[in-house]
């Protein structure tokens, strides 16, 4: 008899990505087929995301696209947390969980289409069923936030900070680099507080102790001899320590630490962590200590309060830091969070005025910054290869969110190359080389 079929839509940021491939790597365990379209399969789940409204928009279509074209759904993930908000619009779901929680999904499974384990069927790679091409994957080290930003609500939905063992973190990340991954982006809520709920507790992991802390797992990763790239770094103090490693060719010489704005009063009253932190200065040393560094963030623009003046300060910190790469998001009143509750919100025309003066200016920093690369020589990862022509990242850019390099006449590559190429022209986003043979 044919097993099961199930039908995947998987939706939200990185996180969640990992989520969806445990749950469809317990899933190959079992002995499910996974379906590739909504007619072929027994079952559809959607893991949502539920952050900001857009997303939860997104997710709320998703299934019910789902409903009407297959019409049994179970839904997991971040939206899973607001069961109710799903189950008044679709009452018609099976089943509703919510995220991080393997057990409660793969129990739904079973209930509403069933399937006996069959070791002959279940056949799974070491490094179970991935979503990322075979060159690179991620790597969530913990779950949930201890922090309380005005302006979010994951830790309800996801909880306090829950760190994995560092053995079986370093486990997981030497059987994925023995799979052939050449690159891991190192994930969390909260990565550069990984391990402060374990309080330093050793672990082991080839028979040597370790500590669970940041750098001590940065340390680990780095002996792995692939591109470790660090995501979702809160700027604490003790990230400073991280920077001899990336200068050192040990982790990549890349932070991807989300400022979100730069005036005192308005990241207080985003209740940010590490607030009072001169992070300019800190900017300084780590580029005194690692020239190299590339650095990415995020900002909100329109925080309820925050006045002419104040984004004015903003502007004049991302001109002096000269970041590498900048995302912006205009404030959204996500439904649950403290900040709704702030007097003085900002309209919405100027913060939309203020979201395109901000990514103005930051085109124009991040096209000097990338002119600065003509002439040099980098090393990249080759991602894809069409015809002679190869779309490539440096160490500089992480997959989906930042830049990539085009390379002329490489058809001799293959995705997963570490290729030596000499950058000839840039522009806002993108490098543009030629591969030294």
């Amino acid at each position: 008899m044919q097993a099961p079929k199930i039908g995947f839509v998987s939706l939200g940021c990185a996180k969640a990505l990992v989520d969806s491939e445990r749950i469809l790597t317990q899933l190959r365990a079992e002995g499910y087929l996974i379906s590739n379209n909504y007619d072929g399969a027994d079952v559809i789940v959607v893991n949502t995301c539920g952050f900001i409204d857009s997303a939860r928009e997104e997710s709320m279509d998703a299934i019910g696209e789902a409903l009407r074209k297959n019409g049994k759904v179970i839904v997991t993930g971040c939206l899973g947390a607001k069961k109710d908000k799903i189950l008044e619009q679709y009452p018609n779901v099976l089943a509703v969980t919510g995220p991080n929680d393997l057990a409660s999904i793969m129990g739904a499974i079973h209930h509403h289409s069933p399937q006996p384990h069959d070791p002959f069927v279940s056949l799974i790679p070491p490094q179970g069923i991935k979503l990322t091409p075979k060159h690179y994957a991620y790597l969530k080290i913990s779950e949930g936030c201890n922090h309380r930003c005005s302006f979010c609500i994951i830790p309800s939905m996801r909880g306090n900070l829950l760190s994995r063992p560092i053995g079986e973190v370093m486990e997981e990340a030497e059987i994925l680099a023995k799979s052939g991954v050449k690159e891991l982006l190192v994930i969390s809520q909260d990565t550069s507080a990984y391990g402060v709920d374990m309080q330093n507790r050793i672990d082991f992991w080839q028979g040597r102790p370790l500590k669970s802390n940041i750098h001590a797992l940065a340390a680990a990763l780095s002996a792995l001899g692939i591109w470790i790239r660090l995501h979702y770094v809160y700027p604490y103090p003790h990230v400073d320590d991280l920077i001899p490693l990336m200068a050192n060719d040990g982790l990549l010489p890349y932070l991807d630490i989300p400022f979100q704005h730069a005036n005192q009063r308005i990241l207080r009253a985003m209740r940010r962590p590490a607030s009072a932190e001169n992070n300019l200065h800190r900017i300084q040393k780590w580029r005194e200590t690692c020239p190299d560094i590339t650095l990415r963030s995020t900002f909100i623009v329109g925080f309820p309060g925050e006045s002419e003046a104040e984004f004015e300060e903003l502007l004049s910190f991302l001109e002096e830091a000269r970041l590498d790469r900048v995302g912006c998001f205009t404030y959204s009143a996500v439904e649950g969070a403290a900040a709704n509750k702030l007097p003085d919100h900002v309209p919405e025309e100027i913060k939309l005025q203020r979201k395109a003066r901000l990514m103005s200016l930051q085109e124009n920093i991040s096209t000097h910054r990338l002119k600065e690369k003509v002439g040099r020589t980098l090393t990249v990862l080759v991602d894809t290869v069409e015809g002679k022509n190869a779309v490539a990242r440096s160490t500089a850019d992480a997959p989906d969110i930042d830049g990539l390099v085009h390379i002329g006449d490489a058809a001799s590559c293959q995705p997963g190359d570490f290729i030596q190429v000499n950058i000839i022209r840039s522009d806002t986003h993108d490098l543009w080389g030629e591969q030294i043979r």
